[in-house]
């Protein structure tokens, strides 16, 4: 009885700890690491820089999946994006940099979905 309820507490954890990552890293944490790389040519080198390339570019494409998910279903969907959305990284920054302290704890992801959502709104 004890084992089956260990397992089951294991269980748990695991599938609690697996939908946090699922969201991706925070804002402060993006920003965290990203402070600490340096601003040179050597800077793409870094698995840190590939890491926030892949979160952000990871964001786009879930924005981008919802956005396709709710035309499918036949309802408006929040964003209208472009086919590209060009996005260089002193922007990027800027944009993140720009979210309120006390919101910093919300996913890279749902910072994008929100830029986007601002940024290009469907029509009425």
């Amino acid at each position: 009885m004890v084992r089956k309820t260990s397992l089951m507490l294991a269980l748990f954890v695991s599938l609690v700890a697996s939908a946090a990552s699922a969201d991706g890293m925070t804002v402060q944490q993006f920003l965290t690491t990203a402070a600490g790389i340096p601003r040179n040519p050597t800077a793409l080198l870094r698995s840190d820089t590939r890491r926030l390339m892949n979160e952000v570019k990871g964001a786009f494409q879930t924005v981008r999946s919802e956005e396709v998910a709710a035309r499918a279903a036949g309802r408006r969907p929040a964003t209208c994006m472009p086919e590209r959305v060009a996005v260089n990284s002193d922007h990027l920054m800027a944009r993140l940099n720009a979210v309120p302290a006390a919101r910093r704890n919300i996913s890279v992801t749902q910072a994008i979905r929100e830029w986007m959502v601002e940024s290009h709104p469907c029509p009425a």
